[in-house]
């Protein structure tokens, strides 16, 4: 048995492709698969199904509960029902602090369907499906622990298929006897807190006449018409101790505006205006890194307004200043950046990621101080300038130095320049400059980043070859040897190949940088420029090669 265990390892060994093929099955199979045996403790925390898609935005399926008030060691019915789902995950948790642990324990009504999971420390504190047979609704008794809080929350997450499902949606809250009434009514679901607040519909589009007056405004391009088809507008008025916002914009998708720290996404305030079967929602979430935004179970807005026509998404809505219940909510009398942004949505509200880089404020404002009538910027002064300074370097310097090195040495071969041929002078102060131009720009981005960006694809490291490849031209030019030494031909042909290199590299790799996000250029007039240039810089050596070979075929017809 041994003996055939190790000529089968042999065996393996012999055959790397099929062993690698093989162990890369098994080890994608198992993420694609999801979870249909309902085990989904990894998600016991966040209650996102690891499905790689983003999560329904509107919950179509109701959590209720038969009683308002328990007591430690009651027992209160739980009931999720909706349209068909496969899959779910049902928690309770404290309704002040709904990111704490799952609390209290479940009993199963049917264990055919159901099963019961341990999240954290707490045995039984979840319940989930048994497989992926279809159901329309699911009982489970809940127990209220000793050490319950005052007022407890349950939430469910459903799955129809494996890309649709619905995160956390929020189901009723209930509450000891002595504990105030709950701020969310009971047997209420996300779809109802979300919309908890009268909803109207715009009878007309919005205006910038009280831009700068009583308004503080965002405007793109800078003071557009908000009217205009092409105009991304967003206000605060200050009224009272709430804020009235308005957004509008050219999407059929999705508007975007967050509070921001820092000009970088991550950690900041959201609101969402998605439009969805000719409806616009107005929802708010919370931003953690570049992943999807994190959708609050409850809204804390009012008065929303919407209108969806001639290609404008427009919506409007109220919120106070200060929101110390609602867990992610800056408050509106302090200093941020704010970022502006759109993008497609998809059946369900589906956002995704947005396709241009998200319009972000120069500074920092306070929305509820001085009013203000301002535009910003979709591509960063830092990023803009790394763009200018690498085509100043490789389109121009780079290709001058090049020229004056190849058809003018003969021309200015006994012109001087401090002791120095002419040809020779230039050619180095242009291809120094070269080197110099490519340092700045080369460190913008990582300054601009604070480290290295995985969103840019081979730009990056074809830029950092493009970087080795121009200090070791120098370093190389540096230790050239004399004209008439023995490695002096060798010297030549590695000058060559090497500065010839580094220029195809730094063409290829400003041909992907302009269709960067970042750089925001005007798409296809940017590579349509590119090309211009590449083709005259290339006409141009041509017909000076052209030029020289006639010269010295003259040359040898007057000898």
């Amino acid at each position: 048995m041994e003996r055939k265990f190790i000529s089968v390892l042999l065996a393996w060994m012999e055959l790397p492709g099929l062993a690698f093929a093989v162990w890369m099955l098994i080890c994608f199979y198992a993420p694609v698969g999801g979870y249909p045996n309902g085990k989904v403790r990894e998600a016991c925390t966040s209650m996102i199904p690891c499905h790689g898609s983003s999560p329904q935005l509107l919950p179509k399926h109701t959590i209720t509960v038969n009683g308002t008030e328990f007591k430690p060691g009651d027992s209160i019915e739980v009931h999720l029902s909706g349209p068909v789902f496969e899959g779910f995950f049902i928690q309770a948790r404290d309704a002040e602090h709904l990111e704490s642990p799952a609390l209290g324990s479940f009993m199963l009504a049917d264990r055919r369907a159901s099963q019961l999971l341990t999240c954290g420390r707490t045995k039984n504190s979840a319940v989930s499906h048994t497989s992926k047979a279809k159901k329309q609704h699911i009982k489970v008794y809940w127990i209220a622990p000793g050490d319950a809080p005052k007022r407890v929350q349950f939430l469910a997450t459903v799955v129809k298929k494996y890309r649709t499902f619905w995160v956390k949606i929020p189901g009723p809250i209930v509450s000891q006897p002595n504990a105030l009434s709950p701020a969310t009514p009971l047997h209420a679901t996300s779809e109802a807190v979300a919309t908890s607040h009268p909803v109207s519909y715009l009878s007309k589009p919005f205006n910038a006449s009280s831009c700068g007056r009583t308004k503080f405004c965002i405007r793109n391009p800078s003071n557009c018409d908000p009217e205009s088809a092409s105009c991304f507008f967003l206000s605060f008025q200050q009224e009272g101790s709430s804020v009235f916002i308005e957004m509008s914009g050219p999407s059929e998708g999705y508007l975007a505006f967050a509070l921001s720290h820092d000009q970088w996404m991550g950690d900041d305030d959201a609101y969402l205006c998605v439009g969805e079967d000719h409806h616009v929602h107005t929802v708010t979430a919370y931003l953690k890194g570049r992943s999807p935004p994190v959708l609050d179970s409850e809204n804390a807005l009012e008065d929303v307004s919407w209108r969806l026509a001639d290609g404008l998404l427009q919506c409007s809505f109220r919120r106070s200043i200060h929101l110390p219940a609602h867990k992610g909510r800056f408050n509106l009398n302090a200093s941020y950046y704010i970022f502006l942004a759109d993008g497609e949505a998809s059946e369900g509200g589906v956002i995704h990621k947005h396709q241009q880089q998200p319009l972000i404020t120069s500074g920092m404002y306070n929305v509820t101080g001085l009013p203000q009538d301002i535009g910003g910027s979709r591509s960063p002064r830092l990023i803009k300038a790394h763009g200018a300074l690498m085509f100043i370097a490789w389109i121009t310097t780079v290709s001058i130095g090049v020229i004056v090195a190849r058809f003018f040495k003969p021309v200015w071969s006994y012109s001087f320049l401090f002791g120095k041929e002419m040809w020779f002078q230039v050619h180095r102060m242009l291809m120094l400059t070269t080197v110099m131009l490519t340092g700045i720009s080369f460190v913008l981005p990582f300054i601009y980043r604070g480290g290295w960006s995985q969103q840019a694809g081979f730009h990056p490291y074809l830029g950092c070859t493009v970087m080795a490849l121009a200090i070791f031209q120098a370093l190389m030019a540096g230790f050239r040897p004399s004209r008439h030494a023995p490695r002096r031909q060798l010297f030549n042909w590695f000058h060559w190949s090497t500065g010839t290199a580094a220029r195809i590299l730094a063409v290829v790799t400003m041909f992907l940088g302009m269709n960067l996000a970042a750089l925001d250029l005007p798409d296809p007039w940017d590579t349509y420029t590119m090309i211009a240039f590449v083709t005259w810089h290339v006409g141009i050596d041509v017909l000076l090669e052209i030029h020289s070979y006639c010269l010295i075929r003259k040359g040898k017809q007057v000898q």
